[in-house]
């Protein structure tokens, strides 16, 4: 079973409408859920979509959304998302941002009392559409231990970067080996975690899902991406007036107060130098990566590819997203199998 992009905004868009939100509302999260899904990240598209279904009933989405602007400078600004879906809060944070970057060169806006938004590479991308580089950092829900240690405290905490230019240039991570997505998918698709993503509570390698989520996930790199994690969490934390550590909720416990944080970086290569300039040396760099060997890739690559096959093939739900997607639905007289393909 499949759905096609097309199809895939036009469901959620219409369980939005049903349940309440925006125009506004609807149009974005639709939009930052088919991006998830298009680039391959399932586990934070129409797979994450049943979580924000719990939390909208729960009242930690606020359908009656809108951001406040708590402290702002001409280069900064600190906002409070008042609990609105986490797509259109940090689709205006970034907006403000690259606002901010085109006249002051660089742009820093930070983020607190928001939701779960999806990819975080779905806002780096708005940048790249303006000509801008766009930085962009996220604390979650506890998930790494660290190192040394057994009970998780930081969260996945990922960064997404992108570079303006002809070629597609961008990095989309978890600072952990894997998102925390992935294994809630995992454990949705019945299937056992790869070697060395996860401890269990008892700080013992695990290949379950279920006893992952109870555990911790490991970092990247070892020290290296605990360390990166650790400094995110105190970037999207006490920076922004968010919650850290133990304080974080909300990402993976729809039913709780989303704490989280998140940091949006902005910069304008235009106020460094001539901006075709700086594209022409950055595709001169492209093609030196090429050509060192044939199955050389650039940092955005494999999203490329994806976006292209999921575009023309339509995008793999499997049985259980199907049940819950169709349960879903048929509480609000929507006819999900109008919009599936076999």
């Amino acid at each position: 079973m499949k759905i096609m992009k097309d199809k895939e905004i036009a469901l959620v868009k219409e369980i939005l409408k049903k349940l309440g939100a925006s125009e506004e509302d609807q149009e974005l999260v639709a939009e930052a859920t088919i991006d998830a899904d298009l680039k391959g990240f399932t586990s934070h598209g129409l797979g994450r979509f049943p979580q924000y279904l719990i939390s909208i009933k729960a009242g930690t989405i606020n359908l009656n959304d809108n951001i406040t602007i708590e402290k702002e400078t001409p280069a900064m600004a600190l906002i409070n998302g008042n609990s609105g879906f986490g797509q259109a809060v940090s689709y205006k944070a970034m907006q403000i941002a690259i606002k901010k970057a085109k006249e002051m060169g660089i742009a820093c806006v930070g983020v607190h009392n928001t939701n779960h938004f999806g990819v975080t590479g779905f806002y780096s991308d708005l940048a790249l559409r303006e000509n801008c580089i766009g930085l962009v950092l996220a604390n979650t829900d506890p998930a790494i231990a660290p190192l040394g240690g057994s009970e998780a405290l930081i969260g996945t905490n990922p960064l997404a970067l992108g570079i303006p230019s002809e070629t597609y240039i961008t990095v989309d991570m978890a600072t952990s080996v894997t998102a925390r997505g992935k294994i809630i998918e995992s454990k949705r698709k019945g299937l056992d975690l790869p070697d060395g993503w996860a401890l269990d509570e008892n700080g013992n390698p695990t290949n379950d899902p279920d006893e992952a989520l109870k555990g911790s996930i490991l970092p990247f790199g070892g020290f290296k991406g605990y360390a990166i994690a650790a400094l995110i969490e105190i970037l999207t934390g006490p920076l922004v007036q968010a919650g850290y550590g133990h304080g974080v909720t909300g990402t993976a416990s729809p039913d709780k107060d989303c704490t989280k944080g998140d940091l949006y970086v902005v910069i304008d290569p235009s106020k460094f130098g001539d901006f075709d300039e700086f594209v022409e040396h950055t595709e001169d760099f492209v093609s030196q990566i090429r050509a060192t060997g044939e199955n050389v890739a650039i940092p955005g690559d494999l999203e490329v590819k994806r976006i292209a096959e999921a575009e023309a093939n339509g995008i793999p739900i499997d049985e259980k997203l199907y049940a819950q997607l169709k349960e879903i639905c048929d509480n609000l007289d929507i006819d999900i199998d109008s919009y599936m393909e076999e």
